[in-house]
């Protein structure tokens, strides 16, 4: 399983892409999505019951992860690791936890892995569909929009996810949206996400401008996932850095945190 942190904090906001009528993008979609699995099949909620001890669901799910994006003047930086974690035992150390969505879009995994990457699936097919009906490119508000909305119609149902909608589209550019299981939605600059994410923020909040170059902005993801995975036992293996510019998403570099714990103690000792 992939972690959210108990209380993450947000970022800085952005109201200017928050002002993007995404409801307005997506009223004409409706006539073209593929129906969801009804909810009424997934109603656990009879089943509950918090006073009888019989009907006491008490299911914890130890999770953990670090996922991170932020905007900058020359697009988007998105990070994450590679370790997949149930409590104490280390499921994988090769998990991508950046999915694309289109060659726009990505989307971070951080909570239960098969909700982030089947819902993210479901996404990535109703953009499609919004592309082929209406010959352009889903903009990244609508699209994480059309997520909060899908998972706000399953809320307290069990779903564990915490992802961030990353892209460029034509309208506002760079854009990195938060989205919950919650059915929650919060534009902003810079998000982490996961059990690592405070050991992240460290990092992200010193380092941090929006005029960085290229290069110090890819530097800046990689040590922010590097010092998580060094200080959070739930996050580990490969750390990626993708960015995405307006001719899309591209893989920067896929390094063994391992590795990189190593160069960065070389370069103390400079």
């Amino acid at each position: 399983m992939l972690g959210l942190a108990p209380n993450p904090s947000f970022g800085s906001y952005d109201r200017s892409v928050a002002a993007v009528d995404a409801v307005h993008e997506l009223s004409a979609f409706s006539a073209t999505s593929l129906p969801l699995p009804a909810v009424e099949s997934f109603d656990l909620n009879h089943l509950y019951d918090n006073n009888d001890s019989s009907k006491k669901i008490d299911i914890h799910m130890d999770k953990g992860t670090t996922t991170l994006a932020f905007r900058y003047k020359g697009g988007v930086v998105v990070c994450a690791d590679s370790r997949a974690t149930g409590g104490q035992f280390i499921g994988s150390q090769t998990v991508r936890k950046i999915i694309p969505i289109n060659k726009h879009l990505l989307g971070t995994m951080a909570g239960g892995a098969a909700d982030c990457t089947y819902w993210e699936r479901v996404l990535s097919e109703r953009c499609r569909i919004y592309e082929l009906r209406n010959r352009e490119r889903i903009s990244v508000a609508a699209a994480s929009k059309l997520l909060a909305n899908i998972l706000y119609n399953y809320k307290g149902m069990g779903l564990s996810l915490g992802v961030m909608i990353c892209g460029w589209d034509d309208r506002k550019g760079p854009a990195v949206f938060y989205v919950d299981s919650e059915g929650h939605r919060m534009p902003g600059h810079l998000f982490s996400v996961g059990s690592g994410s405070t050991y992240a923020y460290g990092i992200l909040d010193s380092g941090y401008r929006y005029d960085m170059s290229d290069d110090e902005a890819y530097d800046l993801g990689r040590r922010a996932i590097y010092h998580a995975t060094h200080r959070d036992s739930y996050s580990g293996g490969i750390v990626r850095v993708y960015t995405i510019k307006e001719d899309g998403w591209h893989i920067i570099t896929e390094e063994d945190s391992k590795d990189l714990h190593y160069k960065y103690a070389d370069e103390k000792k400079k």
